[in-house]
């Protein structure tokens, strides 16, 4: 069972959907097709969930504290893992991804990976450029990828 609300945002509306127990789902919803406008969390997960994406926007939360079950393939799994790792404020490359989690020839299936997180903005990878230092691939599109690298730029890290 999941339940599921929305949130407006500076980036368009978020579409968030969880189980019981754990966030599944942060998509912008031109991503999904879910256009429904007042969707209010339902239970005390998407109630913080929502809070915490909330002080994010503000500039006042650099790390969430949610639970999270993307699904995905066990690389995939481990790309976004390694996601989190990243501090807020910095970005890495692909490459350096994919010697993060110990495959340095997965530059590109590292990129993959980063395509299909299904939990936007939590998984951080828009956190992840080009090694020449350009903005490239974002599911929610480069201007939303620009606009969260320059706000964590902006409130500074820890």
């Amino acid at each position: 069972m999941s339940n599921h609300c929305t949130l407006p945002s500076p980036l368009g509306l978020l579409f968030i959907c969880a189980t019981p127990d754990a966030i599944t789902e942060l998509r912008f919803s031109d991503e999904t097709g879910n256009t429904e406008q007042n969707m209010a969390p339902a239970t005390p997960l998407l109630q913080s969930a929502c809070r915490q994406l909330t002080e994010y926007f503000d500039g006042q939360r650099h790390h969430f504290e949610l639970p999270l079950a993307p699904k995905g393939t066990p690389f995939q799994q481990a790309v976004w893992q390694a996601l989190q790792t990243i501090p807020h404020g910095e970005h890495r490359s692909y490459k350096d991804m994919a010697l993060l989690i110990g495959n340095p020839n997965a530059m590109r299936a590292v990129g993959l990976a980063n395509g299909r997180n299904p939990i936007a903005i939590i998984i951080p990878c828009h956190r992840v450029i080009g090694a020449s230092g350009k903005l490239v691939g974002y599911a929610g599109g480069l201007a939303r990828k620009s606009w969260l690298l320059q706000h964590e730029a902006a409130s500074g890290n820890d």
